[in-house]
């Protein structure tokens, strides 16, 4: 059985995940990276991991992702590009991120941010209640993931949108496809939901000119990458008045730096990578099922298209 190394740069993530292992896949031969022969690993299980780890094992053959996205990996510039990567896919996934994205457009629609916000200064004023119809509601990216969170917010009620690379067609909602239409299906948003995936251009897509086009007063949702976000030009609009607020979910670095201006800028709501998350159980028996298919020679599961980034 192939050994594995822990890479995390949060240490209470190695602790968990070390617990994990030894819960639900005890016969594994997990180590931390401190172990007396963890540079020996043949398999690296990561979150985030560190500077240089990655390109310090000579005999990697195979990373693991513990999450469904692998975009954490550009952390470590050491990786060998030719080993292959895998991620965890949860089936229950897409429930999580659409409890957690509805939890959100309430939020705004409803108007708890700012209800929240005058709690301190013990305010009381009751904000004005619009009906669900009446909000628009925009989701970029509608894969396995954004098509589902889409058609609930619909069934809820609200004035939905969906824009997506290529055509796609869901009932209850009007979708826009390809860069000439985004315009269009950003006009007068309340609020723009984000759960596109990392692909070739993706960088600062959240921008000026996007959260431009939106309703003014409108909120971002963002549950797709970190690096989609231009904090700068969030924090302009935020300030300006464009946005009232933004829900951030992921960021290119995490955790989340203690000195980031994320963390005061008024109107900004940080949660901690919950959106939805993978299972215990489920990590653990995908990666141990990929270990034992890599030691056989067998094809690996959810194997990362390195041109596609998922």
């Amino acid at each position: 059985m192939a050994r594995l190394v822990l890479l995390c740069q949060n240490p209470g993530l190695t602790d968990w995940l070390a617990a994990l292992f030894a819960e639900y896949a005890p016969h594994l031969d997990v180590m931390r990276p401190d172990d007396a022969h963890a540079q020996q690993a043949e398999v690296a299980v990561c979150w985030f991991p560190p500077a240089g780890s990655l390109g310090g094992l000579p005999n990697l053959r195979l990373v693991h992702s513990i999450g469904s996205g692998v975009d954490h990996l550009a952390q470590d510039g050491s990786r060998d590009a030719q080993v292959p990567v895998c991620r965890v896919v949860d089936p229950d996934h897409t429930q999580g991120m659409s409890e957690y994205v509805h939890w959100g457009v309430l939020h705004f629609h409803r108007g708890f941010d700012q209800v929240i916000a005058g709690n301190p200064r013990q305010h009381w004023q009751r904000p004005v209640q619009r009906k669900a119809q009446d909000f628009r509601v925009g989701v970029m990216g509608l894969g396995a993931i954004g098509a589902p969170v889409a058609q609930r917010l619909a069934a809820a009620g609200y004035d939905v949108r969906g824009w997506a690379r290529t055509p796609r067609q869901i009932d209850g909602v009007t979708t826009y496809d390809g860069a000439h239409a985004l315009q269009g299906f950003l006009a007068g948003l309340d609020v723009l939901v984000n759960l596109l995936p990392l692909t070739a251009n993706p960088h600062g897509v959240l921008n000026h000119e996007v959260f431009r086009h939106m309703a003014t007063g409108s909120a971002l949702i963002n549950c797709g990458r970190g690096q989609h976000l231009d904090a700068d030009d969030l924090r302009e609009a935020l300030a300006s008045g464009q946005l009232r607020g933004a829900l951030l979910d992921v960021f290119e670095q995490e955790p989340l730096p203690a000195e980031s201006p994320l963390w005061h800028t008024p109107g900004v709501w940080v949660t901690p990578h919950m959106a939805s998350a993978a299972s215990d159980l489920c990590i653990a028996q995908q990666v141990a099922d990929n270990v034992s298919r890599l030691s056989a020679g067998l094809a690996l599961n959810n194997l990362v298209d390195p041109e596609l980034g998922y």
